[in-house]
């Protein structure tokens, strides 16, 4: 044992020997493949862990402690209405507006309190891909009829796929109907609509925090102005959360006093001595999120209210490790573009531009596949779309593009493959894959 355990050592510190010796530094593509690895990593650290991951792992928190399990499997569950459980996931973007790494720890907190595989793919699906503001951006920028197809084509495919996948592991998915049949949950300790109204406060404080520009630059539009009060509209929100923190949960009022007043200090500092206007309010945040996490885990009153934020570090722990190797791989491999940046990664663009050209099948197929392991932040997808279509990209390999990449991402991938399986996984993947693939061939054909 004790030799097979040296071999291992020595195999490791072999290979990463080899790899630093060889490592092509004079390779112009290899450090600009690298410096677009960094930059990736930056951006995603700064733009997308604190304003969406971390909020989204309290989200998940709510599911996992405070939603019983009793109604996750009424309108979720393997035994659910399959007409009420598919249309509540198919439309369940609309509401969140989260790209494909923040919709994981939602779907896994459902997945693990007993939701069908169907209806769990379903809102997995869903969540990055009907996001409102990115059909609006769609149309906007892309047209109505690339608008509509990706709102309908997106729709359809989270119930098709859903109902292909509760469909090929039928086995499975039996076996969790008998688990469900005679389940009886325990009583809830508060009624549904508080423990909604906690929800989606905590939702629309993503939403709004995210909260992008107008892409069309209208200064004079409606979406604009409201733009403009983002934070403000964030803080409003901000306030029904602490109002929830002492009526819903009973967490001592003077406990939340203390971190408002800490949050808004936070925010008023940092707007007066941060210069760079993108980072002023990563502090709030942050101060906001960490007294959340005291108040919650000192209280001794509700042991529920502790195992809130212990859950929301729980999905930390299990899904931040796995989109770190996803985003520094994508970078690597596929480059960074983000805000006017794009550098290259190891694979050229130039090969990317010139294989979804027209409405071939495999124009369409290259688009679909690739876009699968590329990571899109919440609206990013449109205009990089409309940046390779105006380098002569397909319209079909473009609605192919916007109905694979949105919704899954290398990170995406790693992550759902420790919640569901590696087969299950792959035949997600596959799934999203082909029908993106045919519905760019039938949409190029047409248009």
């Amino acid at each position: 044992m004790e030799t097979k355990k040296e071999l291992k050592y020595l195999g490791w510190m072999v290979l990463i020997f080899v790899l630093i010796f060889f490592l092509p530094i004079s390779s112009e593509r290899f450090m600009t493949a690298i410096e677009a690895t960094l930059d990736l990593s930056k951006w995603y650290a700064q733009e997308h862990v604190i304003l969406c991951l971390l909020p989204a792992f309290f989200i998940a928190g709510v599911i996992a402690v405070f939603i019983s399990q009793g109604s996750v499997i009424r309108y979720f569950g393997a035994n659910a209405n399959k007409w009420l459980s598919y249309t509540v996931a198919s439309v369940s973007g609309a509401i969140l507006a989260v790209c494909s790494c923040t919709i994981l720890p939602l779907f896994t907190s459902i997945y693990k309190r007993g939701a069908g595989l169907g209806p769990a793919v379903a809102f997995l699906y869903s969540g990055p891909a009907i996001s409102i503001l990115s059909i609006i951006l769609t149309w906007n920028i892309l047209g109505t009829e690339m608008g509509v197809a990706r709102m309908t084509g997106a729709i359809l495919f989270s119930v098709i796929i859903g109902l292909a996948m509760a469909f090929i592991f039928r086995k499975e998915e039996k076996v969790k109907q008998e688990e469900q049949m005679n389940f009886e949950a325990p009583p809830s300790k508060r009624p549904i609509s508080q423990t909604m109204f906690h929800f989606f406060t905590l939702v629309l404080i993503l939403v709004t925090a995210n909260w992008g520009a107008p892409a069309s630059g209208d200064t004079s539009s409606l979406w604009f102005y409201l733009f403009t009060y983002k934070w403000y509209i964030t803080g409003f929100f901000g306030l029904i959360l602490a109002w929830s923190l002492i009526k819903i949960l009973k967490i001592k009022w003077q406990w939340v006093l203390i971190a408002v007043a800490a949050t808004t200090l936070s925010a008023l500092l940092s707007n007066q001595f941060i210069r760079n206007p993108k980072m002023v309010p990563l502090v709030p945040m942050v101060v906001g999120i960490a007294a959340l996490s005291v108040m919650t885990l000192l209280d001794k009153k509700n042991e529920e209210n502790r195992e809130w934020t212990l859950s929301a570090w729980g999905f930390a722990k299990q899904i931040m490790p796995l989109l770190a190797i996803g985003v520094v791989t994508a970078g690597f491999l596929l480059g960074s573009t983000h805000d006017n940046v794009a550098i290259p990664g190891v694979v050229p663009n130039e090969w990317i531009e010139w294989a979804v050209g027209g409405n071939s099948f495999f124009s369409n197929f290259f688009a679909s596949f690739t876009g699968a392991f590329m990571y899109f932040a919440t609206l990013t997808e449109v205009p990089i779309v409309q940046g390779l279509l105006a380098s002569g990209m397909g319209k079909g390999p473009a609605l192919a593009l916007l109905l694979s990449g949105p919704s899954l991402s290398l990170p995406n991938m790693l992550v759902i493959r420790g919640v569901m399986g590696t087969k299950k996984t792959i035949a997600y993947v596959a799934l999203v894959v082909i029908m993106a693939t045919f519905s760019g061939l039938v949409y190029g054909s047409l248009f």
